[in-house]
């Protein structure tokens, strides 16, 4: 959103959310409305091109990865770049994946992994890949089943049942699935139809010291010099039907692959960018702002601290430790700078005083409005923060300190069935209870270090007690104060040393003889029990007490829809698939600082420092570097380009996004944004706003003449 300097000028500038071409997460079946601006900054293909139902579109070709229990909760976007199924993703979207395939004795974390034939690529279970088949306006349809007279419970209930009846409609007899997703806070609503395929291999990756070049200090910074990629397959069954893995599944045939340029980008160059990205919140009020700045943000930037510093020391000293935490570890520092950065952004904006002005004006027009509901909405939203406050804040001590901090107490709690099993005598029902517990526990203990988690315990679980209210202490706080006289340590001591869950081998061990009195009596397990109990219990009074958001959003919005009748808008972000395009371009983030558009592999020589495992160079790339030898990747001044920025709009989800010139030819990987407007998700900045991208020259280089996968260059249709 912009800045309001021009309130004056009159409503229509007020909310008009789309005055810049670089701001925007368009719908793709709604281009047409874009596309004379899209033309005029150099986008020389056509709407249809991009999203086409009847033939094979740019759509066609992006990815949405997902897992198999949330397929249409995209974490990152990947992109086809061949006939045979080839997609290129995020070196960070295939952490996970990569880890899980690491070993002492095959650390490709550490070394790289590539498959010079496809016998030779790695099954990934449960990951999948979601390429859209079409969607839908069913907003008319969802609407005339509500009524004003109704609950927003009783909204809910009917907007779900319509939603999914919708959706059985549309992938009857068909291979596909939908979903009904909505927009403008339950304002608008879309049925977005995909093909969801299960069998994706791992294909190629750098080692970590390139594709996570720059670790935590540059995350979230420009300049960069990450090699930000890895390389995934999809598999089909014979007949080109999505089916789970098999020795007998063929590569995807697609109706559309991305050509991959080599002609490199000039400053001013038209770029969009394609994928699925995650949440924001663009129509946030002021009080919204408030508990995401002052609770959420900040409180996950402190209790992550804890952990983050924990983490650090534990995988520097051991390298079992950094294979089996460097995912964990990943996941946990990227919205913990995340945080910290949005709230230094939002308030050099001045995020708030906007927020407040948009609310004073809003109610100028509802107060003058036939449509009385629209001058409640501010009130309604005002008090449901207000009243929630104090369990905004607990909640987030009880996920981030004892939930997600520690590991162990919350795996304990999902073996908790087990006890009512073993009580019911049924063998049956045990003997299921057990092999699912079994299969949880193979999966838990691969990536569990027992040392580092007792450090977890005892720091995350005092850093809870002495800094959340003590009314929302759990049970097990509560034992430690009384019992262990608050002494965090010994009560870990004594938990594991009895715990069946300390280990993996005492866990199993107590699986060929289970006793449900042991387990109840199990200090880990009482631990995850009581904070379980206490979260359910503090979860239950925080949606309790919101009561009046939800009604208060959708009112607020629709007014903000009312205003602008007529006008360019688009929704926030929803995990489903956008467009957004802007240009290459660089820019002056203060005072006596300019950046250039792009960085190169200069740049990664200059920062080395063998003392940091941030900045590690393998040998092999010096040499390469110091030779010269860049092959057609270098740009005409003979630099290799490693990294450059545009101005389009993205969010966390649109990680490994293509980025695409203006003639649909893949020009490098969107994989993250500058921390000078990290106000993005909430307050788009249009003179800051940085989509920071790897330069698919760099990727090809290091495929080619790194790698020497000569097999997955030929595979691509490069151009020149």
């Amino acid at each position: 959103m912009k800045k309001i300097f021009t309130i004056l000028l009159g409503l229509t500038f007020l909310f008009n959310f789309n005055l810049r071409a670089d701001e925007g997460m368009w719908l793709l079946s709604m281009l047409g409305k874009n596309y004379e601006e899209m033309k005029a900054m150099g986008f020389k293909l056509t709407p249809e091109d991009i999203y086409n139902v009847n033939n094979g579109s740019i759509k066609d070709a992006i990815v949405g990865l997902g897992n198999e229990g949330a397929p249409f909760r995209h974490f990152c976007t990947g992109e086809i770049v061949s006939d045979e199924g080839l997609f290129f993703t995020n070196h960070h979207c295939g952490y996970g994946m990569i880890q899980a395939h690491s070993t002492v004795e095959h650390d490709y974390l550490a070394d790289g992994f590539w498959a010079y034939s496809k016998d030779q690529e790695l099954s990934n279970p449960g990951t999948t890949a979601s390429i859209l088949i079409s969607m839908e306006d069913v907003t008319d349809d969802i609407l005339a089943e509500l009524t004003d007279e109704m609950t927003e419970d009783e909204r809910a209930t009917k907007i779900k049942e319509k939603s999914k009846e919708i959706a059985n409609a549309a992938t009857a007899d068909t291979e596909y699935d939908a979903y009904v997703a909505d927009m403008f806070d339950n304002n608008q609503f879309f049925l977005f139809v995909y093909i969801i395929y299960k069998d994706v291999r791992l294909v190629g990756t750098p080692p970590s010291a390139m594709g996570k070049f720059g670790g935590d200090t540059d995350n979230w910074e420009w300049p960069r010099h990450t090699a930000d990629f890895s390389m995934f397959r999809i598999y089909t069954a014979p007949d080109g039907s999505p089916a789970s893995y098999s020795d007998e599944n063929v590569p995807l045939k697609p109706k559309h692959y991305l050509p991959v340029s080599v002609k490199g980008v000039e400053d001013g160059d038209f770029a969009m960018v394609m994928g699925f990205p995650g949440t924001t919140n663009r129509y946030i009020t002021s009080y919204g702002l408030e508990e995401t700045m002052n609770i959420t943000n900040k409180l996950r930037f402190e209790i992550r601290t804890v952990k983050i510093n924990i983490l650090r020391e534990e995988m520097k000293a051991s390298q079992k430790v950094r294979i089996q935490y460097a995912s964990k570890y990943a996941r946990c520092s990227n919205y913990w700078k995340y945080s910290e950065q949005q709230n230094k952004a939002l308030k050099q904006l001045n995020t708030m005083a906007v927020k407040k002005d948009i609310e004073k004006q809003y109610m100028k027009w509802a107060k003058n409005n036939k449509t009385t509901a629209y001058a409640e909405a501010l009130g309604l939203i005002e008090n449901a923060y207000k009243n929630r406050k104090d369990y905004a804040i607990a909640r987030m001590f009880l996920i981030e300190g004892l939930i997600s901090g520690p590991e162990l107490p919350y795996f304990a709690y999902q073996c908790s069935g087990l006890i009512s099993a073993l009580e019911s005598k049924d063998q049956d029902k045990i003997d299921k209870n057990i092999a699912a517990v079994k299969e949880a526990a193979a999966d838990f203990y691969k990536d569990y270090n027992a040392e580092t988690e007792n450090k977890l315990i005892a720091a995350m679980f005092e850093y809870t007690y002495n800094n959340l209210d003590k009314q929302f202490h759990p049970e097990i706080l509560q034992t430690i104060e009384s019992k262990y006289k608050g002494d965090f340590n010994k009560f870990v001591e004594t938990a594991f040393k009895k715990s069946v869950f300390a280990t993996e081998e005492s866990f199993n061990a107590f699986l060929e003889k289970p006793n449900a009195k042991k387990l109840k009596k199990d200090l880990i397990m009482t631990a995850g029990i009581s904070i379980i109990n206490k979260y359910r219990e503090v979860n239950s009074l925080f949606w309790t007490n919101s009561e009046g958001l939800e009604k208060g959003r959708r009112l607020f919005v629709d007014g903000i829809l009312a205003i602008n009748t007529g006008n360019l808008m688009y929704p926030d972000a929803n995990s489903t698939i956008r467009l957004t395009y802007g240009k290459v371009g660089k820019y002056d983030p203060r005072d006596a600082v300019a950046y250039n558009y792009y960085t190169t592999l200069k740049g990664v020589i200059e920062k080395e420092d063998p003392n940091s495992t941030e900045f590690i160079v393998p040998e092999k790339l010096k040499e390469l570097y110091y030779a010269g030898d860049f092959g057609q990747y270098a740009n005409k001044d003979g630099e290799l380009v490693t990294c450059f920025i545009t101005d389009n709009d993205i969010t966390g989800g649109n990680s490994g996004s293509p980025v695409i010139n203006g003639e649909g030819h893949l020009i490098g990987l969107a994989f993250d944004g500058n921390s000078e407007a990290m106000s993005g998700d909430i307050d788009f900045e249009e003179n800051l706003q940085r989509c920071i991208n790897l330069d698919v020259r760099y990727a090809l280089f290091i495929i080619d003449k790194y790698a020497g996968a000569k097999n997955l260059i030929e595979e691509m249709d490069i151009r020149k």
